[in-house]
């Protein structure tokens, strides 16, 4: 699905989110997430052990909430793709130089400054992940 310029502009200016997944029971299990547009699709970070990749494995079903402080909210039903292997450590190099707007220099993880090479290490031992999101359709209202 191609997302209107209006609500395409309202992902890329708001960093939180809502990702509801589905249980192994059927009821949605909300969790709130940082989300970053990342050579045009929808990613955030994740971890082998997190209990919502299994969820994802088993059912790539999600809806992501994004909303802003005021009033304005889209809702984006999704398929996710989750991204790992050997290139992994280095996918979420680029998607956290993203979400903190450094494309160069120290990026902080957990209070921490780290060089490039520490925070390359730091995601290999987190055995982090990325998680994509295709949206299948978009709703919400968006105000000015």
């Amino acid at each position: 699905m191609t997302l209107t310029e209006e609500q395409s502009e309202f992902i890329a200016a708001n960093r939180m989110a809502a990702m509801i997944t589905i249980g192994g029971d059927g009821r949605p299990k909300p969790v709130r997430i940082a989300y970053s547009v990342v050579e045009g699709k929808i990613w955030s970070s994740g971890t082998q052990a997190r209990v919502r990749t299994a969820r994802l494995r088993r059912d790539p079903r999600c809806t992501l909430f994004v909303f802003d402080p005021v009033y304005s909210y889209l809702s984006l039903e999704t398929t996710v793709t989750i991204l790992e292997g050997p290139d992994a450590a280095e996918r979420n190099l680029r998607y956290f130089r993203q979400l903190q707007s450094k494309p160069t220099g120290p990026l902080t993880w957990m209070g921490e400054e780290l060089d490039e090479e520490a925070f390359l290490e730091r995601m290999r031992q987190e055995g982090r992940l990325t998680y994509e999101f295709e949206v299948l359709s978009a709703y919400g209202t968006i105000r000015h």
